[in-house]
């Protein structure tokens, strides 16, 4: 594979992808509460192997499985990736014992999985963490409260970032494996434009051992952007498939509505109008798949990458999705309507995992520190 394009099997996979989403998950998704976590999704995720492949894949994978998911449904693309987002701590970082524990359970299908780096005061700026990592004879208690935390309160464990080392800021943050039956925890969910749970997260003196860190102690902050590293790509994938499925729409709506004597298409201001939209839209693709395939080889540059891709891509379906429901009138914005979705769904990806300004500081970042001094 090149950065330009996906062999025949990744293609075929990639339709059969989209197909189950349509046909097994969407109906499972449709019964789905807003708001709450879908276990009868998740399970199926499970069953059908995709949590498996999920975290055994690459970056190419997992931009692939999010993309062709997020094409057919968006709630079993969401289900998907948060199961990864909050279980790689784990696979990259866990003990043999923690990895035997939960793994298992997860690829299953049966236990969800949270990632719980964000604060009411430190959500991008995740150096200024501040849950409090107090130590205690048997290892630490955990003070303070998260917010923001995709399935939080209903995920049965959450990888959580907390200050081990006051005034250290990035390198004294440890990352918890913290099963949710804890003492001293509790959360509450938070009601937000996003259809998928969101919650905040209340430690009370939570009590956590050596046996619970993931990695080293005072050394979480690497957990935590190797997760991000690999997931930014992937959240530009998820873009792209939500800008598909607004594309696809478009095409499809304005080739059959007629207006002024004739279909939409032969209106050229929306005829260019499409073609800006599959032009971006395969634009930010292109960029999802080689900062991908960087992340796979190992190749210099990728968190800059990954923040490229990331930045072009969310940014790109906001645009598509706005487009598509300007060209599409009232009609997308009727609730159920396929757009009324995605409008809902496309906001969010531009502030999680760093929102676009932070990926605009991390590019220029390593510009400037890759710049030759003159003579």
């Amino acid at each position: 594979m090149t950065a330009f394009s996906l062999d025949p099997a990744q293609t075929a996979w990639c339709e059969e992808l989209r197909t189950l989403a349509e046909q097994r998950l969407r109906p499972l998704a449709e019964k789905g509460e807003p708001g709450r976590v879908n276990r009868p999704l998740v399970a199926a995720l499970g069953e059908l192997g995709l949590l498996d492949r999920l975290l055994g894949s690459g970056a190419l994978d997992l931009c692939l499985l999010r993309e062709s998911l997020a094409r057919g449904c968006t709630e079993a693309e969401t289900a998907l990736a948060l199961q990864g987002l909050g279980t790689y701590p784990v696979v990259q970082a866990g003990t043999a014992a923690q990895r035997e524990r939960w793994l298992p359970e997860v690829r299953a299908g049966r236990a969800v999985a949270a990632f719980a780096l964000s604060e009411p005061g430190a959500g991008s700026d995740a150096a200024a963490l501040a849950l409090d990592a107090a130590p205690a004879a048997d290892g630490w208690r955990l003070t303070g409260e998260k917010c923001w935390i995709s399935n939080a309160p209903e995920a049965d464990f959450y990888t959580v970032f907390a200050r081990t080392t006051q005034g250290a800021g990035a390198r004294g943050v440890t990352a918890f494996l913290v099963p949710a039956d804890r003492p001293g925890l509790t959360g509450s969910p938070l009601d937000m434009l996003s259809p998928h749970p969101i919650g905040s997260l209340a430690f009370d003196g939570v009590p956590v051992t050596s046996d619970d860190v993931l990695g080293e102690a005072d050394r979480g902050f690497r957990v935590a952007m190797n997760t991000l590293n690999l997931f930014r790509p992937s959240v530009g994938a998820f873009a792209v498939g939500m800008a598909g499925a607004a594309l696809d729409a478009t095409v499809g709506h304005t080739a059959e509505r007629t207006a002024f004597g004739g279909p939409l298409k032969d209106l050229q201001s929306v005829a260019h109008q499409v073609a800006e939209m599959a032009t971006r839209t395969e634009a930010a693709r292109l960029l999802v798949y080689a900062a991908a395939a960087a992340y796979d080889a190992g190749e210099p540059g990728v968190p800059r990458r990954a923040a490229m891709a990331k930045l072009f891509a969310t940014e790109t379906a906001q645009y598509v999705v706005d487009t598509a429901v300007q060209l599409h009138g009232a009609r997308a914005l009727r609730r159920g309507h396929l757009l009324e979705h995605l409008y809902r769904e496309v906001r969010a990806p531009r502030i999680y995992e760093g929102a676009s300004e932070v990926q605009r500081t991390i590019i220029a970042k390593e510009l400037y520190a890759n710049r030759e001094p003159s003579a």
